[in-house]
């Protein structure tokens, strides 16, 4: 077995349990997403299913945590109202919790998945010092909210460009899906297009800045306290996050360059790896397919529900 097959192999193993926070890696909110009474927001052939049922949201997800370090108040929040230094991986769960039922499940799965995290947003309120000033902050606060939302969208698109497949619509198309999830949550006014994207990205760049806090959560991310046999394999993933950054973007963040020529075939063999470990497919987009056949309102084609292997993988992929 060569290096990589073997850390895709360890990164495969213990990937869905890490990121459910479920022992065999299919807790009971993946199972639910089975039953409903609709397709949900998005649905089979959708942008966002395409973009957050693959792995390259894998690396995503690192490229958005290292992206938002930048923003000082939406860091304080993190900082001042969360454990993920102490449980780094609960946190992770919750949040891909959030992602795959909004993207997989039926309406009121997704609604009521949204609701919790909106309540969850109004106990995080405070204030920080900024270059000798007292700001408040509050998590539910529509510019903080479209902050994140652009850097997960911005994340998840600029790794799917490197590793993922053709997005059904284009690129605008996972864009303007992916603004009804942000609504969701709270956010106003959020892009439906990559060139909206771009503006918004940009208009943040004054806010943003390098500091203490933000060198402390670098770290974390880079140095991620994963069991020994999976930090090999994060490394990995975390180089090609890095090279996914805009040259602005790794500068802000003191990064070094890490050449996409390197990291690009070193990720995607990884990837590659997981994915045959894996599955084809993952048991949310499994359930969420049954949920669809069910209600007569998709196609399966040739994939029978349960001729699908129960080893799905992928960023969202629970």
């Amino acid at each position: 077995m060569n290096p990589l097959d073997y850390l895709a192999d360890i990164a495969a193993t213990g990937f869905r349990r890490l990121v459910s926070g479920d022992p065999d890696g299919q807790p009971d909110w993946v199972r639910e997403l089975e039953h409903g009474q609709d397709l949900g927001y998005f649905g089979p052939g959708s942008a966002a299913w395409a973009v957050h049922g693959g792995l390259p949201t894998v690396v995503g997800g690192i490229r958005a945590l290292l992206l938002q370090a930048l923003h000082p108040l939406a860091l304080a929040g993190v900082q001042q109202h969360s454990r993920y230094e102490a449980d780094a991986l609960g946190r992770l769960a919750g949040t891909t919790q959030w992602l795959t039922v909004v993207t997989f499940g039926d309406t009121r799965q997704a609604e009521r998945e949204c609701a919790r995290v909106r309540g969850m947003h109004r106990k995080v309120r405070g204030s920080v010092e900024i270059d000798g000033q007292e700001r408040k902050y509050a998590a539910g606060d529509p510019q903080l909210l479209r902050w994140v939302h652009d850097a997960f969208t911005e994340s998840f698109l600029a790794t799917h460009r490197i590793w993922g497949g053709p997005i059904p619509g284009g690129d605008d198309a996972y864009v303007a899906e992916w603004a009804k999830a942000g609504e969701l949550v709270g956010v106003e006014d959020p892009p439906r297009s990559v060139a909206e994207l771009e503006r918004q990205m940009a208009d943040f760049m004054p806010q943003l800045r390098y500091d203490k806090a933000t060198a402390r959560t670098v770290h974390f991310v880079r140095q991620a306290p994963l069991p020994l046999a999976a930090r090999p394999p994060y490394a990995v993933l975390v180089a090609g996050a890095i090279a996914s950054l805009t040259d602005e973007e790794r500068r802000l963040l003191r990064l070094p360059t890490t050449p996409l020529t390197l990291a690009k075939p070193a990720v995607g063999a990884l990837l590659a790896g997981m994915g045959a470990a894996l599955g084809r497919q993952a048991p949310a987009q499994r359930n969420a397919r049954r949920r669809a056949a069910r209600l007569d309102l998709v196609d399966l084609g040739a994939v029978e529900p349960d001729a699908v292997s129960d080893h799905g993988g992928g960023g969202s992929r629970q």
